[in-house]
This record gives C-alpha cells, sequence and structure tokens, in this order.
C-alpha cells in the first residue's frame, strides 16, 4: 500500500501524537502530512524521526506560537497539499485533517478524536473561556466557526470510513456529519505504569489545570472533607487559583516529572476525575497501577471505568456529587488491584495496533475489490490492490 497520513499540526507531543505515532510505527513505509510541523527533535524520535510535508501556514509569522489565530486559513490550506500518488490517505484528525481531497480510487479512513468541538456543540463554552462571547471580536468568532462548520459537515463525505475514539464521540459524528463509525480506543502506555498493591491514605488528581478539566471543582469538594488528603499534579492557566482555594488537606504540586506521577498513582487509594472527556487517558493509566477511579459518569470515563468494580461514578459536577461519591467509594468498595489492571490492558498499546490494523486491511482489501469488479463489469482495466 502506498500510505499517507495527515494530521491536523504537529506543535506538542500529546495523545493525539501518541496515537499518530503508532500509526506510523504500523506502516513505517507512509509518508506525513500535517498543516504546520514545529515538533521538536525529541519529540520527532517518536515518530521514527519523520517531517511532515506542510502547507503555506508553516511559514506564516508566529505560526509555532499562535497557529490557532491562522484556524480560519486551515481548511483553504489543508486542500492545497496534493495526496493524489496514494492508495490510502489515513487523517488523524481532531480538526481539519479530515478535509484533505481524495480521489475515486483512494481510500480515506478518518481516526476521529472528535468533530471541531469548538465550531460543535462546545462553541458557547469555547466562546466564553476564550472571552470571545461578546463584543465586535465575539461576533467574528461567531461567523469563522459559522463557516468552520459548514466546511466541516461538507468534507465529511470526502471519508470513506470513520473510526471514533470512544462510543461518545462515535455519537458526536453521528450527530455532527450523520455518518455511523466503528469505535477502536487509542493506545494508552499501560506497561509505563506496573502495577502496586500497596495503597495509601490519600487521594490523586493529575490534568492541566484548564477550566473544563474541573481541577478547581475537585479541590473544592476536598476542603470540605478536612480528614482526606488530596494530592494535585499538573500545572496550566488555573494554578494559581486552584493554589489559593486549596485547604491544608489538598496538596497542589503543580507540574511534576513522570517518575512523580506515577508513584503517586501507584499509592494513591484513588483518582479522581472530574472533566467529560472524549475519552480520557488519565484514568486508564491509574488503573493499570491497579489504582480505582472515582469520575463524572459522562463522556469517555463511562467506558473506561467499570462502576463498582473499577471505581465508583458521580452524576453531577458538582462539590456534593463529589463528595457523596467518595463516601460511598470508602463505605462500599472493595478494591482489587489485580482486576482493576487487566481492565486497563483492555485499552494497551498492542490492543489500539491490532484492532487499527486489522480495520485498514480490511478495508483496503473491500475498496480495492470493489473498485477492480466495476471495473471488470464495465470492461476496463483497473489496479490491483499492492501488498
Amino acid at each position: 500500500m502506498r500510505i499517507a497520513v495527515i494530521h491536523d499540526w504537529l506543535v506538542t507531543y500529546a495523545g493525539a501524537e501518541r496515537v499518530l505515532a503508532e500509526i506510523i510505527r504500523l506502516w513505517p513505509q507512509a509518508d506525513l502530512f500535517s498543516v504546520i510541523d514545529f515538533l521538536s527533535d525529541k519529540d520527532r524520535e517518536n515518530l521514527l524521526g519523520k517531517h511532515a510535508r506542510t502547507t503555506f501556514i508553516q511559514k506564516l509569522p508566529k505560526a509555532a506560537t499562535r497557529y490557532q489565530t491562522y484556524l480560519p486559513l486551515m481548511p483553504f490550506a489543508i486542500e492545497q497539499l496534493d495526496l493524489s500518488n496514494y492508495d490510502v490517505i489515513i487523517s488523524s484528525s481532531h480538526a481539519v485533517a479530515k478535509g484533505i481531497i481524495a480521489g475515486p480510487d483512494q481510500l480515506h479512513i478518518c481516526y476521529c478524536y472528535t468533530p471541531i468541538r469548538y465550531a460543535w456543540d462546545l462553541q458557547n463554552q469555547y466562546l466564553s473561556e476564550t472571552g470571545l462571547d461578546k463584543g465586535l471580536k465575539g461576533w467574528v468568532a461567531r461567523y469563522v466557526l459559522f463557516k468552520m462548520r459548514a466546511w466541516d459537515y461538507r468534507t465529511a463525505n470526502r471519508v470513506d470510513f470513520f473510526i471514533a475514539i470512544s462510543n461518545y464521540i462515535g455519537r458526536r459524528i453521528e450527530k455532527a456529519y450523520r455518518r455511523d463509525s466503528v469505535t477502536i480506543y487509542p493506545n494508552v502506555a499501560v506497561d509505563d505504569f506496573p502495577l502496586a498493591h500497596g495503597k495509601e491514605d490519600f487521594y490523586v488528581t493529575a490534568s492541566r489545570l484548564v477550566p473544563y478539566k474541573k481541577v478547581d471543582l475537585i479541590v473544592r469538594a476536598f476542603s470540605q472533607m478536612k480528614d482526606k488528603r488530596l494530592v494535585v499534579i499538573g500545572d496550566g492557566p488555573q494554578f494559581e487559583k486552584v493554589k489559593r482555594m486549596a485547604s491544608p488537606n489538598v496538596e497542589v504540586l503543580g507540574y511534576q516529572p513522570f517518575e512523580v506521577l506515577k508513584d503517586h498513582l501507584q499509592r494513591a487509594k484513588a483518582f479522581v476525575f472530574a472533566a467529560e472527556e472524549d475519552f480520557g487517558i488519565a484514568p486508564v493509566e491509574a488503573q493499570a497501577c491497579g489504582t480505582p477511579v472515582i469520575a463524572f459518569a459522562k463522556g469517555g470515563a463511562l467506558e473506561t471505568v467499570v462502576d463498582g468494580v473499577t471505581g465508583v461514578f458521580f452524576p453531577e459536577q458538582t462539590e456534593a456529587s463529589i463528595v457523596a461519591a467518595v463516601d460511598r467509594f470508602e463505605r462500599e468498595f472493595q478494591p482489587d488491584a489485580d482486576a482493576i489492571r487487566r481492565h486497563a490492558c483492555t485499552f494497551s498499546t498492542a490492543h489500539f495496533q491490532s484492532e487499527f490494523r486489522a480495520f485498514v486491511e480490511e478495508k483496503y482489501a473491500e475498496f480495492f475489490s470493489s473498485i477492480n469488479l466495476a471495473n471488470r463489469r464495465h470492461g476496463t482495466s483497473g489496479s490491483e490492490p499492492r501488498s
């Protein structure tokens, strides 16, 4: 197969880029494309040293740090990339990558992290959190997102098959695009988080400190439970706010290296998670350590946490709901670290590689078989699938 892999933008090495790395490891001969590519040399090693072929946005002022200001140009930019020489296009997309133009004899599979969340159901939340919900700038932002939404919906028809990162995102794909999808969960490096049986008397939460992660909500809840210790790991725009509201039983550590994070996940009584995530890698990493999760019962957590087996849920993003869940956890939950670990391993990198390769190869065979059959019916010669 002649394969092209296209990613939205390459600036940091985070969750989506970890998935991209595994796709490239499956097909190391693939060529890589992106709107921009400013990865560090260290992060690029995870992509087998590949440099992406980029768009004109790569050369625009401050594209490395303020690339999101060029969002209105990205639909046009992505359509200028020429991928006509490939049999298979795999788009790794949460924004514009799926909008690449493909021909009728090219198979396009989109691994979709989400339809553009700030253009669809989370538009009002995004505008409010960025201060773009009022005034002239607000109206300009709304118009840009209106145009982006129309383009995003229209270009969904360029995709032959959608793969969603969770059933939750599958429902969002159906709502936004009216398209079916299959779910293949993203790879979680469970082997980097060894099982630990010795749990200590503290809770932990870890994430980037941004509003939708609701870490401030967790801190306020634990400030009401003076006899329960909470450790907060992570940095971000809300760091000072979280630190100011923390009571003496809440320890805010800020950013910590991986070994410190892993140590806390292994020793904690439970991991607390209050965000509505598309998938949510952190709860799976905690479970890989044999640590149960206390999670908000919405989004990807409903698929990664088993209530009463690997953790407990709380129904609302409120302090009272978290306090009640912690109380239920301490009174009723009987942790089995080995069972929790086994559940986490169903989200391993090996599972992702196996399922993703099988899906692409199956659809590749079906797609080109149908093309060759149609060509024979019309008396024309078609290219055979490459092996």
